[in-house]
């Protein structure tokens, strides 16, 4: 638990502020072994059900502390589908079964054969040329609408880039990320 502001009590219950305070969950190594179990065999189960022939591997967790499973097989593209909508379907259905089985939040990442981190490597060189455009050019460049995960990837690719910076604009499924050149000299 971290203390982030301390309360004050205040004078006959008048100018009282609220303690506000993080309180972070720490996951056992033995519920989090179970997750895992209970994630890949979620997995194993639904695959046959959309009748995809694939294996299961449970990996070491991400970086986010999130159950990582990695598919394997031949002619996965469909469990991918167009930029990774139908992979990122997959995965929020395994989180809320797997998460509704463990009665607790359990985070879970899904990649088919490397398909993300082909996926964030073409993201930043997209960002880089993109970027050099601008400065050649002069004139913003706006990227096709993409989700979150994926405008995270481009606004942290040209963060230090320089004259350059990056804005999202739009809302729910056409927002997107504009690269402008920046006005710092």
């Amino acid at each position: 638990m971290e203390v982030l502001r301390r309360g004050r009590p205040g004078f006959l219950g008048f100018g009282g502020e609220e303690a506000i305070v993080r309180v972070t969950r720490i996951r056992s190594d033995e519920t989090e072994r179970a997750a895992a179990v209970v994630a890949k065999e979620v997995l194993e189960r639904l695959l046959p059900l959309m009748r995809i022939p694939a294996t299961v591997y449970v990996n070491e967790p991400s970086q986010s502390g999130a159950i990582s499973l990695d598919i394997t097989g031949e002619n996965l593209g469909i469990l991918i589908g167009r930029r990774g909508l139908t992979l990122a379907s997959l995965q929020y259905l395994v989180y809320l079964m797997v998460s509704h089985q463990m009665k607790a939040h359990v985070p879970v990442a899904i990649d088919v054969e490397g398909y993300r981190e082909r996926r964030k490597e073409a993201l930043k060189n997209l960002a880089l040329r993109m970027a050099e455009r601008v400065k050649d050019m002069g004139q913003p460049v706006s990227l096709e609408p993409m989700p979150a995960n994926e405008r995270r990837i481009i606004h942290l690719a040209l963060h230090d880039y320089p004259d350059v910076t990056t804005q999202s604009i739009g809302e729910g499924e056409a927002r997107r990320v504009i690269i402008l050149k920046s006005n710092t000299p």
